[in-house]
C-alpha cells in the first residue's frame, strides 16, 4: 500500500472487498465484534419471546415446539455465536497491541478462523427457514437430538462443527501469537492480565473443542449413515454424548469467563488509578482455573447415577476451583480500595459486576453439593444461577469494554450519559429477571417448560421476571443506539484516551495505523504507558530499534472461499439422510473447493510486503500531520 493509497478515500466496493479478504487483526476485531452483536440481539430476541410466553400462567404467545426451538437456540447462539466473537473481538483489536506486535502470528489463519466461525453460524440460523431449528435443548443430549424429527439437529452438528473449528484455529494462533511475539522486554509477568487470560483461555480452546468436534462427528454419523454410538438398544451409550458434551462444556464457561476477568483486570486499575494488585497471585489463580477447568465437567451429570464415589471427586473439585475464582474477587477489592476512583462507564461496570458475579458463583458451590444439586437440578435455581455467572460475569464485561475500548477500535467515544442510562436500565433488569428464579427453582418451577398452572405460587416472579427481561432488551437497544451516535462524534486523535492507561495499547497515537508501530517499543517495566508517563516521557513509549521498513502480510480472499466451500458440503450433508440423489455430488463440490484453496496457498508463495521508511512517514504525517507522532 503507497502513501498515496492511504490518503485516498475508498468507494463501498473496495471497503466491501478490503474487509472480505483483510488478514489485518484490528480489522477483524471489527468484524467478530458486529457479527457477535448481531446474533446476540437474534439471541436476545429469542429469550424475550421466551419471557412473553411465561409472563402469565397458562399462555398460548408460542406453540411449545416453537419453544423448544427457541430455548435451543437462545442458549447455542449466546454462548457460540454471540459471548465467543465479542470476545474474540476485543481479543484481536487489543492482544497484539498489548505485547507490542505488529499483527497476529498466522494473519491468514486468523482471516479463516473468522470466516469459519461466521458462515458456520450462518449455516446454524438457516434451520429457522429451512423446516425447523434444533429443538433437543443448547446441549442436544442424544437421547432426545436422536430422535428429532426434520433437520434441525443436522443443522446443529453442522453448523458448530464449522463454527468450533474456526474457534480452535484462532485460539492456537493466539496461543502462538503471545508466546512468540512480545515485544522486547515484554516477560511473562510484564504481560497485561488480558493477555494472559487469553492465553490460558485460548490453551482450554485448545483442549476443549476436540472433545466436542468428537461427539458431534459422532452424533452426525449415527444420524446420517445409522451408526450406533448414542443408541443403547444397539449397544451404544447414550451418557458418552453427555460426557463429550461436558468434557467441553464446562472449561467452555471458563473460556467466555477468564477473559472477561482479564477485561476487568485492565478496567479497574485504570480508573481507580491504582497498580492492580497481587498480580502475581492473579496470573496464578488463572492458571490454576484453567488447569481446574478440567476437573469439574461430570457436576453437570448428578443425577445420571456415576455412583457416590465419582460424584463426590466431581464435588470436591468444583468447590476447589471457587477458590483461584476468590483470590481474584478480594484482588480487584484491594486494588479498589484506597484508589482514587473516576467512576466512568467501565468502571460503573466493574464496580456492578463484582456483586453480581460472586452471587453466581457462591450458588455454584451450593450446587456442587451433590445432595442438593439432585433437589435443583433442572429447576430454575440452575438458570437462575448460570445467568448470574453469563450476564453477571461475560454480558457485564463485554459492555464495559466496548465503552473502554471504543476510542482504540474506531477512534470514537460511546456517549457517556447514555452509557450510564444503559447500565441502570440493563442492570436492574438483569437482577429482575433471574434474582427471582432462584426462588421460582426453590418452588419447584422445573426449566425448559413452555408454560405452567395458575395458582402454584409462580406467576408473580414469572411476571417479574419477565418485566426485567424487557428492560435488558430497552438496554441492548439503547447500547446499539449509542453505537450509532458515535459514528457522528469528532474523532479521538490522541494517546491515551481516559488519561490514566497503565499498558502498552494506550501509548499508540489515535487512529492505530495499519502496522500499529512504527517501531517496535522496548517494554521497561510492568504497565509501560504508565512507567514512560511517569518518566515524563511524552511520546509513552522507548523504542527498541530505528526506523526502518515493516514487513506486513497480503491481504487473501482464500480463507473466505475455504469456508464457503465447507459451507456448501454441510448442504449435501444435511439432505443424505433423505436419500437425495445430489447430496453427495454437493459435498464432494463444497470439499472439493476447500481442498483447491488450500492447495492454492501452499502452492503460491505469499511472502507479504515492505511498508518502506518514506511511506510510514508519509502515512505517520497523513494520520497526525506534520512530524508523525509528535
Amino acid at each position: 500500500m503507497s502513501s498515496v493509497a492511504v490518503s485516498k478515500k475508498k468507494g463501498f466496493g473496495a471497503v466491501l472487498w478490503d474487509y472480505l479478504t483483510t488478514v489485518d487483526h484490528k480489522k477483524l476485531g471489527v468484524m467478530y465484534l458486529f457479527a457477535g452483536v448481531l446474533f446476540f440481539a437474534i439471541a436476545g430476541f429469542e429469550a424475550l419471546l421466551m419471557r412473553i410466553q411465561l409472563m402469565v400462567p397458562n399462555n398460548d404467545f408460542i406453540s411449545a415446539g416453537l419453544f423448544n426451538e427457541l430455548l435451543t437456540m437462545h442458549g447455542t447462539t449466546m454462548l457460540f455465536l454471540a459471548a465467543t466473537p465479542l470476545l474474540f473481538g476485543f481479543m484481536n483489536a487489543i492482544v497484539p497491541l498489548q505485547i507490542g506486535a505488529r499483527d497476529v502470528a498466522f494473519p491468514f489463519l486468523n482471516s479463516l478462523g473468522f470466516w469459519l466461525f461466521f458462515l458456520g453460524a450462518l449455516f446454524l440460523h438457516l434451520s429457522f427457514f429451512m423446516g425447523g431449528a434444533p429443538d433437543a435443548g443448547w446441549t442436544s443430549y442424544a437421547s432426545l437430538s436422536l430422535y428429532s424429527p426434520g433437520h434441525g439437529i443436522d443443522f446443529y452438528v453442522l453448523g458448530l462443527q464449522i463454527s468450533g473449528a474456526g474457534t480452535l484455529i484462532s485460539g492456537i494462533n493466539f496461543i502462538v501469537t503471545i508466546i512468540t511475539m512480545r515485544a522486547p522486554g515484554m516477560t511473562f509477568m510484564r504481560m497485561p492480565l488480558f493477555t494472559w487470560t487469553t492465553l490460558i483461555s485460548s490453551s482450554l480452546i485448545l483442549f476443549a473443542f476436540p472433545p466436542l468436534t468428537v461427539g458431534l462427528f459422532f452424533m452426525l454419523v449415527d444420524r446420517m449413515f445409522g451408526a450406533n454410538f448414542f443408541d443403547h438398544t444397539m449397544g451404544g451409550n447414550t451418557i458418552i454424548w453427555e460426557h463429550l458434551f461436558w468434557i467441553f462444556g464446562h472449561p467452555e464457561v471458563y473460556i467466555l469467563v477468564l477473559p472477561a476477568f482479564g477485561l476487568f483486570s485492565e478496567i479497574i486499575p485504570v480508573f481507580a488509578r491504582k497498580r492492580l494488585f497481587g498480580y502475581s497471585s492473579m496470573v496464578f489463580a488463572t492458571i490454576l482455573i484453567g488447569f481446574l477447568g478440567f476437573m469439574v465437567w461430570a457436576h453437570h451429570m448428578f443425577t445420571v447415577g456415576m455412583g457416590p464415589t465419582a460424584n463426590a471427586i466431581f464435588a470436591i473439585a468444583t468447590m476447589a476451583i471457587a477458590v483461584p475464582t476468590g483470590m481474584k474477587v478480594f484482588n480487584w477489592i484491594l486494588t479498589i480500595w484506597g484508589g482514587s476512583i473516576k467512576v466512568t462507564v467501565p468502571m460503573i461496570y466493574a464496580l456492578g459486576f463484582i456483586p453480581s458475579f460472586v452471587a453466581g458463583g457462591v450458588t455454584g458451590v451450593m450446587m456442587a453439593t451433590a445432595p442438593l444439586d439432585y433437589q435443583l437440578h433442572d429447576s430454575y435455581f440452575i438458570v437462575a444461577h448460570f445467568h448470574y455467572v453469563i450476564v453477571g460475569g461475560i454480558v457485564t464485561a463485554i459492555f464495559a469494554s466496548m465503552h473502554y475500548y471504543w476510542p482504540i477500535m474506531f477512534n470514537r467515544t460511546l456517549n457517556e450519559k447514555l452509557g450510564f442510562v444503559t447500565f441502570w436500565v440493563f442492570f436492574i433488569g438483569f437482577h429482575l429477571t433471574f434474582f427471582l428464579q432462584h426462588f421460582l427453582g426453590l418452588m419447584g418451577m422445573p426449566r425448559r417448560v413452555f408454560t405452567f398452572q395458575a395458582d402454584q405460587g409462580w406467576d408473580l416472579f414469572n411476571y417479574i421476571s419477565s418485566i426485567g427481561a424487557i428492560m435488558m432488551a430497552i438496554g441492548v437497544v439503547l447500547l446499539v443506539i449509542n453505537v450509532l451516535l458515535s459514528v457522528k462524534t469528532p474523532p479521538v486523535n490522541r494517546r491515551d484516551y481516559w488519561g490514566d492507561g497503565r499498558s502498552l495499547e494506550w501509548s499508540i497515537q489515535l487512529p492505530v495505523p495499519f502496522y500499529n508501530f512504527k517501531q517496535t517499543p522496548l517494554v521497561r517495566g510492568f504497565d509501560p504507558c504508565w512507567l514512560e508517563k511517569q518518566e515524563g516521557n511524552k511520546e509513552m513509549m522507548t523504542y527498541a530499534e530505528p526506523l526502518g521498513d515493516i514487513h506486513m502480510p497480503n491481504n487473501s480472499i482464500l480463507p473466505l472461499i475455504m469456508s464457503i466451500g465447507l459451507f456448501i458440503a454441510a448442504f449435501g450433508a444435511l439432505y443424505h439422510p433423505d436419500g437425495v440423489s445430489w447430496s453427495v455430488p454437493v459435498i464432494v463440490i463444497g470439499l472439493g473447493i476447500t481442498v483447491l484453496a488450500m492447495i492454492t496457498r501452499s502452492v503460491k508463495d505469499d511472502h507479504g510486503f515492505h511498508v518502506h521508511v518514506e511511506e510510514v512517514i508519509a502515512t505517520e504525517e497523513h494520520l497526525y500531520g506534520k512530524g508523525g507522532n509528535k
